[in-house]
């Protein structure tokens, strides 16, 4: 019997783009949402989408493969994740938004990526107005899964007043007051932000539960004793220094034992680098030229701010979080 490794892992990298393309395809044209009442067959899935039912079978036969539909005697059906997460209006949060950001602004930029790797410069995004609304409704709808992981996984149990500081979505500290119906937020966000937070904060009825305050987040000095402090999608965006300096005025806002969270993808040095967030670090770095951090250069700013780490929680399908405590 030969011993010789088979090719099965470098394929299947290597042909991910037929697979990422033809789940953007597949949501556009509303196959998912096609099979949210039920079973279908091809010439049903053609009818419901418009497409031929080559077509219809192409996409379907895919999204069997790849575990998002079930195919019996010809007739397929959603999986229990493409049910909450890719029917529309039927979905529990439906990612479409970012999987139209990922098609139209994300894939094609990465075709950038040979002069990033030779530079470490990232692309030109050539940005207009209607890209500029793609990508954002792409980004806040992502969040929104991060928020409702955070919510669901990060224990919160009896802090009363939080601080969300410099992130860039509402849906962090929605998901935690929602889980902690005790737990107060005051957001500290720089200038622009403050619409799209307000309106998410009322759309969730949390708004009797909120203070906002604006402050350019490299180098705003929060005022209080917080017992939660948040830091989500915050590091990246800034130099190693710059995360320095923030990490210590947020030790000083903060009450002894209090609870930081920090949300990012990390490169981590653990015996397997968890892909999800390795490959944002190239994303990260081709689309805007921001930084996916090693983990160990993260905690050693925290230790040197007086923030002990305690915990590290990887969210599905999300970042991971970083939890410390004031010391």
């Amino acid at each position: 019997m030969s011993t010789t490794p088979d090719a099965s892992r470098i394929l299947e990298i290597a042909t991910g783009y037929m697979a990422a393309k033809q789940l953007f395809e597949s949501s556009r044209i509303g196959l998912f949402a096609a099979l949210a009442d039920g079973p279908r067959d091809v010439a049903g899935l053609a009818q419901a989408t418009g497409v031929s039912a080559r077509m219809a079978r192409i996409l379907a036969d895919a999204m069997a493969a790849k575990g998002l539909l079930t195919r019996t005697d010809g007739s397929y059906a959603l999986a229990p994740d493409a049910a909450t997460y890719l029917t529309g209006d039927a979905a529990a949060l439906d990612l479409a938004p970012f999987l139209t950001f990922l098609s139209e602004i994300s894939y094609p930029h990465w075709l950038q990526f040979g002069h990033t790797v030779d530079t470490t410069e990232p692309g030109d995004l050539q940005m207009n107005d209607e890209r500029w609304a793609t990508f954002m409704a792409g980004v806040m709808t992502y969040n929104r899964l991060h928020g409702q992981e955070f919510g669901r996984l990060v224990d919160l149990t009896g802090a009363t007043h939080a601080l969300d500081f410099g992130g860039l979505s509402a849906a962090f500290a929605i998901g935690a007051m929602t889980a902690n119906p005790q737990l107060r937020t005051t957001f500290v966000y720089a200038p622009g932000f403050e619409d799209g937070l307000i309106e998410a904060v009322d759309e969730a009825g949390l708004s009797d539960r909120v203070v906002v305050e604006l402050a350019d987040t490299a180098t705003a000095e929060p005022i209080g004793a917080y017992d939660a402090v948040f830091a989500n999608h915050v590091i990246h965006r800034f130099s190693a220094d710059e995360n320095r300096a923030i990490f210590r005025r947020l030790r000083a806002a903060a009450a002894e034992g209090a609870t930081l969270t920090v949300l990012d993808f990390f490169l981590d040095d653990d015996a397997e680098q968890r892909a999800l967030d390795a490959l944002h670090a190239g994303e990260y770095l081709v689309i805007d030229g921001t930084v996916v951090y090693p983990e160990s250069e993260v905690r050693a700013w925290l230790d040197a701010a007086g923030w002990s780490v305690r915990e590290k929680i990887a969210l599905p399908g999300s970042p991971r979080v970083l939890v410390a405590t004031a010391v």
